[in-house]
């Protein structure tokens, strides 16, 4: 268990600080009401954990270590629900309507889209 632990930590560490510079870098490129950086990671993590999943499934290709680091720790940790549902908030609270439903749509719609084209491009090469 304290194994375990060690390694989803050490990737949550990882992907926060991955996310914390998408946003940084992403704030400085865009300025815009709608919360890119969000966004991006969110798709970006979905796309990945779509990758993990299908490496672990198609023949076991990476250990449920190395899945748990990358999936659970890493993508956990990159990916911001709660900075989405805060995001959210604050373009309800601005009347921003226009952006706040393409930040619930969009982010739901292309992060499963992302997911399984993560999956689709794993199958591709196996």
């Amino acid at each position: 268990m304290l194994r375990t632990l060690l390694i989803v930590g050490t990737g949550g560490f990882i992907g926060s600080a991955l996310r914390y510079l998408v946003q940084v870098v992403t704030e400085k490129a865009l300025t815009s009401t709608f919360p890119w950086g969000t966004f991006i990671v969110n798709v970006v993590g979905s796309f990945i954990i779509g990758i993990v999943y299908a490496l672990s499934e198609e023949g076991n290709l990476i250990s449920p270590e190395w899945r748990m680091f990358l999936a659970v720790g890493i993508c956990g940790g990159f990916t911001t629900f709660s900075a989405f549902t805060y995001n959210n908030l604050n373009l309800l609270k601005d009347n921003s309507l226009y952006y706040l439903l393409w930040n619930i749509g969009g982010s739901l719609f292309f992060g499963i889209l992302a997911v399984y084209l993560g999956i689709i491009l794993i199958r591709s090469i196996l």
